[in-house]
C-alpha cells in the first residue's frame, strides 16, 4: 500500500495542474476547491518570486517551501517586500500539501505529499536557481 501511495503522489504531482483519479485500491484526488485556490494563490505570486529565484536571493528548501537564502542580494529597501512574499508563499505551501492530504481523507499523508512536491519543484527550477539538498547543504541547479 505505501508503495502504491509513493507511485500515486508522484504521478499527481507530475500532472500537478490537473485533477486525476485512480481506478484502484486508493482514489487518489488532487482536487477540491481548497486546492484549487492554493495552486492558483502559488501561480499568481510565482512571477512575483521568480527575479528572486534568479537572483539567489530566495531559494527552495529541501521539505517544500521557500527562504530568503542570500538578503544580501536584495536591497534593504526590498527586503520586506521579499519576506512577505515568502511568508504568503510558505503558507500557502503548507496549506496545499494539508488539503490535498485531507481531500482525500489521509491527513497522515501530508509528509509524503510534502516530500514529493519538494522533489518536484526542485526538478522544475531553472538552471541558476538555489536549492537545499538532503543534507541541508545549498547547490545551484
Amino acid at each position: 500500500m505505501h508503495r502504491q501511495l509513493i507511485r500515486y503522489i508522484t504521478l499527481i504531482s507530475l500532472g500537478f495542474f490537473l485533477c486525476i483519479s485512480f481506478a484502484s485500491a486508493v482514489d487518489f484526488k488532487a482536487s477540491s476547491p481548497a486546492v484549487t485556490q492554493l495552486k492558483q494563490n502559488i501561480k499568481q505570486r510565482h512571477g512575483q518570486l521568480i527575479p528572486f529565484y534568479d537572483s539567489g536571493a530566495v531559494g527552495l528548501t529541501r521539505d517544500g517551501l521557500i527562504v530568503l537564502r542570500d538578503a544580501s542580494v536584495v536591497p534593504l529597501s526590498g527586503r520586506q517586500s521579499v519576506n512577505t512574499l515568502v511568508t504568503a508563499e510558505n503558507q500557502d505551501r503548507n496549506a496545499l500539501y494539508r488539503e490535498i492530504a485531507l481531500a482525500n481523507n489521509h491527513p497522515e499523508w501530508e509528509s509524503n505529499i510534502r516530500s514529493t512536491f519538494a522533489q518536484r519543484w526542485i526538478k522544475w527550477a531553472k538552471p541558476g536557481w538555489w536549492y537545499q539538498q538532503e543534507n541541508g547543504s545549498w547547490q545551484k541547479k
